[in-house]
């Protein structure tokens, strides 16, 4: 079972770390992922008002839905999304944060058109890390635009290091944000959360932050 009252407890300390670095926590906004943790994390997530829920494994974000499917949440896609699994969740999927490569862009211009989408980065050349290249982010950028889904900004996942080496890496991937001229700049999850907003995530990622240690992580 999920705390509620402790979830709101989590949440507000977030906020704080947020606050602590100099910026408005409203200019953040959160989204609750619920990777591991039952249908009760979204029941959770609704009652501390989080409207974002992420989840990272197809088949487990389309359980969850099939659960709650009035629930008042926009999903979002956190994970590595294989093609094949872009059809059972279009009808839900409000964004998809993982876009980097072309075969993924052409099968939600097919399965999902104009879907809302950002397109992952790898900002810390780690060979275990997925995204695109930053060399290669403008082209896929302009592949997934001319494919006709809303591209509304970038993602990355910063490798596990002290805040003076994620730093740089952080800011690498604003820079491309505002290069290209996109408003989205998600970045930073519950471990990094105050490096990543220094650096101007316009999103954070939080798990663990907001609702403690997973009971089981199914990769689905």
């Amino acid at each position: 079972m999920i705390d509620v009252a402790a979830v709101a407890e989590r949440l507000e300390a977030a906020r704080e770390r947020i606050a602590g670095t100099g910026v408005d926590p409203e200019r953040v906004s959160v989204l609750a992922v619920t990777k591991g943790h039952g249908v009760e994390a979204v029941d959770a997530a609704v009652a501390v008002g989080l409207g974002d829920v992420g989840e990272n494994y197809g088949q487990e974000a389309v359980a969850k839905h099939d659960e709650r499917p009035d629930a008042p949440v926009r999903w979002h896609m956190i994970g590595n999304v294989q093609t094949n699994k872009v059809r059972m969740l279009a009808p839900f999927v409000e964004l998809w944060q993982t876009v980097d490569r072309g075969s993924l862009v052409q099968e939600l211009s097919k399965r999902a058109p104009g879907a809302a989408v950002l397109v992952q980065v790898n900002v810390s050349g780690e060979e275990t890390k997925r995204g695109v290249e930053p060399d290669g982010v403008a082209g896929l950028v302009e592949r997934a635009d001319e494919a006709g889904l809303e591209v509304r900004g970038l993602m990355t996942i910063a490798e596990a290091a002290p805040p003076e080496v994620v730093g740089p890496q952080f800011a690498r991937l604003r820079g491309l944000v505002d290069r290209l001229g996109l408003a989205e700049c998600s970045m930073g999850m519950s471990g990094d959360l105050e490096v990543a907003v220094a650096e101007g995530a316009t999103m954070v990622r939080l798990g663990t932050a907001l609702f403690g240690p997973r009971p089981s992580v199914r990769s689905l």
